[in-house]
């Protein structure tokens, strides 16, 4: 189906893992370009590069552009390349990172770069798109990847679950200031979802038993896959979604209805 004929995005974190999944599914649907924005061409979980995946199987042009979105000049760069491909219509904040951590031993620094990258990235990324959108003044979508920890507070991870809860309200805020625009903002939350963003397994003994335990309490009884996160993006940049804006939707299985 080309929900999303005739649209240029921009995913950051678009080479790996869930924003391999968007990008994908953006293309799967019809995207007339794709630009994937990474710190790194390869994909982390192996395969070809994310943007001559698109272009070998799909009808949609896609280019890679190294960003690094702390930078305000890499965001400007990969929006510049979505002008170039025809306008900005579509902009996935989807690059983040992700640990655990004793609250107790956070360092000033590892805070900070958490932050920087979960929170700093998509406020500029979405600052720089929607001065885009408004030029264009056809509206347009923005989607944050944000996650369940962006809803309830874990002591296991409270920088990450900081730096995602303002980034839901800032989804919120931000919805409400571009509707006059016609632009949309939403957030999407993810459950566990199965991506490399933690690193390597290094025991997986271990992890089969964290992986059983998990999935014991989700309701569909598995993880979640990079293309369950693309299929309510594509949802939510497609004209299905209208009358959608400033809404957090969550993609985790059942998890949290019941926890």
């Amino acid at each position: 189906m080309a929900l999303l004929k005739g649209k240029t995005a921009v995913v950051t974190g678009g080479s790996s893992g869930i924003g391999r999944g968007i990008a994908r599914g953006f293309a799967e649907h019809g995207a007339e370009a794709v630009v994937v924005a990474d710190v790194q061409e390869d994909p982390k979980e192996g395969g070809r590069p994310t943007h001559e995946l698109l272009e070998a199987e799909t009808d949609t042009s896609s280019v890679f552009v190294e960003c690094d979105v702390t930078s305000r000049a890499d965001l400007t760069e990969a929006i510049e390349a979505a002008e170039a491909a025809g306008g900005i219509d579509i902009m996935v904040n989807n690059a983040g990172i992700w640990h655990a951590e004793d609250f107790f031993e956070v360092t000033e620094d590892e805070f900070q770069r958490m932050i920087e990258i979960n929170l700093k990235g998509v406020y500029f990324g979405s600052q720089i798109a929607a001065e885009r959108l408004v030029e264009h003044g056809d509206g347009g979508a923005i989607i944050n990847i944000s996650s369940i920890a962006g809803l309830f507070g874990n002591g296991n991870w409270p920088t990450y679950s900081a730096s995602k809860g303002g980034l839901t309200t800032f989804t919120y805020s931000l919805a409400h200031k571009l509707g006059d625009h016609g632009i949309r903002v939403n957030a999407i939350h993810p459950g566990g979802i199965q991506t490399m963003i933690g690193g390597e397994t290094t025991d997986p003994e271990a992890a089969a038993e964290q992986a059983r335990q998990f999935t014991q309490m989700v309701p569909l009884g598995r993880y979640g896959q990079p293309e369950d996160i693309a299929g309510a993006a594509t949802f939510l940049a497609s004209d299905l979604a209208n009358y959608v804006t400033g809404e957090s939707l969550v993609v985790d299985g059942g998890w949290t209805s019941w926890r």
